[in-house]
């Protein structure tokens, strides 16, 4: 009996290790775009507001499709302010904004022509799948 007593305080001992190991680890976060402006708008503000409440928030953006508007120099929202600024700020603050090459050859795009914040995936799709999977990402679409 005191075998098994001893057995269980071990295993209790051990999950609550585990879970206050976890519990201090940041949370990871992709969100995905890929509507254009106006969820980059959206995106941009629940980022903001994010990590205000979890400043150690680990924030991945990953774009394709319409949804890399945003990067492209002198983007604006739909109140004409440019987009540059938050990018900026944002990436100051650790978020990482990525866009999907497949987009930028089908659409005719120049990579020159993405913010100097953003970094250029393979697949913007096969990236949001290996975050998700292989790295433990929470999925957020705007």
């Amino acid at each position: 009996m005191k075998a098994w007593i001893t057995a269980l305080k071990t295993l209790l001992l051990s999950v609550m290790f585990s879970a206050s190991v976890h519990a201090s680890e940041p949370v990871k976060v992709v969100y995905h775009m890929s509507e254009g402006i106006p969820q980059a708008t959206r995106g941009l503000n629940n980022i903001r507001n994010h990590l205000a409440a979890d400043p150690t928030a680990k924030i991945v953006v990953v774009t394709h499709g319409l949804g890399i508007d945003f990067l492209i120099e002198g983007a604006a929202n739909q109140a004409d302010q440019p987009f540059a600024g938050a990018i900026a700020d944002l990436s100051a603050k650790g978020v990482q904004f990525l866009v999907c090459n497949n987009t930028l050859v089908s659409r005719k795009l120049d990579p020159a022509k993405i913010t100097m914040e953003a970094k250029i995936v393979p697949s913007g799709v096969a990236e949001v799948a290996r975050l998700q999977a292989k790295e433990g990402f929470v999925y957020l679409r705007p």
